[in-house]
């Protein structure tokens, strides 16, 4: 089979994953391929036992086409989400729905020399555990923090050390298995793109609120990464003059007065001044579950929690009208793990664009909270291993060789 037939196969995979049914109509415009070449392939692929019928489309007053999607248990994605605290793996099916627990560890980056060792062997041991049949898994995809150059694999904030090591290569080693990285705000605005309230939009920027303040770029309907590739790190505009070191090592960082780190730190103020709330006493020894307490508590209408989270809100939307200024989007949607206390992000951040933005060139952007919540990154990270997705793999995975299927699709 060519290079050609191989790549068009996936295609059709992957429009078929971001897509849920589609028929045969909608794959050929998807893929700007003739009707034939789409039936011939969708007949290989459910013959291989990839894709199967659906049904009959709802009638639309014509002849009602016949529906395809991707068959359940055929084939799995191992999908993993790292901050700078903890790492979260699962693995999913091609309907983006978890086949197994959730993997999840305490895993600092900054402070755990043997970082990347541990990950790997965690990683190794939970696909063992799993008992699923690791022929079926086609990749691996993994979101991160720091300065990614997807090209060598390198992390230069994190994981790869001084000497440089490349993570893909050194994960694909342990895991065995086809293995694939990106920076975490990237994945989150490909997840928003691909399933979320970005799909269908042209220009939207996705704010990425953890222990930075990332930013996922979609423009002219692309994800967009810079010369470099690292693009969006908005957590690192100097717009304070706080006197406070960043972790980048500069003063003054958004990131100094927006992370969820500031949040309980706030919070932990606020409860020494002696104002009442129904959260424990905060002590800062494990932010990652106190962050959440305080987000819990203003969702439950805590004052104090809603005060100290509209005070980091309004911060954020003063960055956010920065960037609005410069890229005229759309839509700005608020995701990641901060993202949790849902619209209570509307307002301060609405406030602080109408305080800080010309009118004109925000009165046509709207600022939504995700609705995929603290899943977007893991399945902005399943949806990197499917656009890497081969063919070929795919073909072990059925057990159908690939060199029985031999219909020529490119003319």
């Amino acid at each position: 089979m060519s290079a050609k037939q191989e790549f068009y196969k996936s295609e059709l995979i992957r429009q078929l994953y971001y897509g849920g049914a589609l028929s045969c109509a909608d794959l050929s415009e998807l893929t700007h391929k003739s009707l034939p070449h789409v039936t011939r392939s969708l007949t290989d692929l459910v013959n291989s036992g990839i894709v199967k019928e659906t049904g009959l489309a709802q009638s639309t007053g014509g002849r009602r086409p016949q529906m395809y999607s991707i068959a359940e248990n055929c084939m799995y994605v191992l999908a993993v989400a790292m901050d700078q605290l903890t790492t979260r793996a699962v693995v999913m099916d091609m309907h983006n729905k978890t086949v197994k627990p959730f993997l999840e560890f305490s895993l600092p980056l900054a402070s755990t020399p043997d970082a990347l060792a541990i990950l790997a062997e965690r990683l190794r041991q939970y696909l063992d555990e799993s008992g699923i049949d690791k022929t079926k898994i086609v990749g691996a995809g993994i979101g991160m923090p720091g300065f990614i150059d997807v090209t060598k694999g390198v992390n230069h904030s994190f994981l790869s050390g001084p000497e440089m090591i490349n993570i893909k290569k050194y994960l694909e080693d342990a895991l065995q298995l086809p293995v694939f990285l990106d920076n975490d705000s990237s994945l989150i605005a490909l997840a928003e793109y691909c399933f979320g309230q970005a799909k269908g939009k042209k220009n939207v920027m996705v704010v990425n609120i953890g222990w930075g303040v990332g930013l996922g770029l979609i423009l002219n309907g692309e994800l967009f990464r810079g010369d470099s590739g690292f693009a969006g790190e908005f957590s690192h505009i100097p717009l304070f003059t706080n006197n406070k070191m960043c972790s980048c090592g500069k003063l003054g960082c958004l990131e100094t007065e927006t992370s969820l780190k500031v949040l309980v730190e706030r919070a932990m103020e606020e409860q020494r001044t002696g104002k009442k709330s129904s959260l424990p006493p905060l002590e800062g020894n494990d932010v990652d579950k106190e962050a959440a307490l305080i987000i819990d508590a203003a969702v439950a209408g805590d004052r104090l929690a809603v005060d100290v989270l509209s005070g980091i809100a309004y911060d954020v939307g003063r960055g956010i009208a920065i960037l609005i200024h410069i890229l005229n989007p759309g839509v700005v949607i608020l995701s990641g793990r901060g993202a949790s206390a849902g619209n209570l992000w509307l307002a301060p951040v609405q406030d602080a664009i109408n305080r800080n933005c010309i009118p004109k060139i925000a009165e046509n952007t709207v600022v939504a909270v995700s609705t995929l919540g603290k899943k977007a990154e893991i399945i902005g990270a399943a949806a990197l291993a499917v656009e890497h997705l081969q063919w070929d793999k795919v073909a072990k995975v059925s057990g159908r060789q690939k060199q029985q299927i031999q219909s020529e699709y490119f003319i």
